[in-house]
Parts: structure tokens; sequence; C-alpha cells
């Protein structure tokens, strides 16, 4: 995604930065926990109260990315 940083990746996760447009920074986290057949998500502004949505709408559009990757490889 554009204005993405991913600092670390390490076994089953991943730690990266997203940038908006507009200069405000997110920290985002994926954990795959295989045993529960999840990926569990944290994903959190670094400043203010409220982003009008946009942490929850970017890793919804990443859950529906990775299923439509998943539907292909089956």
């Amino acid at each position: 995604m554009q204005r993405t940083e991913i600092f670390w990746e390490s076994g089953n996760s991943l730690y990266a930065v997203f940038r908006t447009r507009i200069g405000f920074t997110d920290d985002v986290q994926f954990v795959v926990d295989e045993k529960a057949g999840f990926i569990h998500v944290r994903s959190a502004s670094r400043i203010g109260y409220w982003d009008l949505g946009a942490n929850r709408k970017r890793i919804e559009n990443i859950r529906k990315e990775y299923n439509a990757l998943l539907q292909e490889a089956n």
C-alpha cells in the first residue's frame, strides 16, 4: 500500500507504519495465530482520538485483499 513502511517481520508477526496523505501516522501489528486460525490485528493512531474511521477502513481493505488472495490460491 502507498505510504506504508514495514519495520519488522518475524515468524508470525509483522509491524508496519502507515502514513496518511496529510501526515498522520498509524502503527499496525499483525500476529498470526495458526492454532486458532486467526490473524490478530492492532491498529492505532499515534495522535488524536478519532480518525474518521480511517484505521478501520484500511484494515477492512487489507482483509478483503487477503481473502481475495486466499480465494485465488484455492
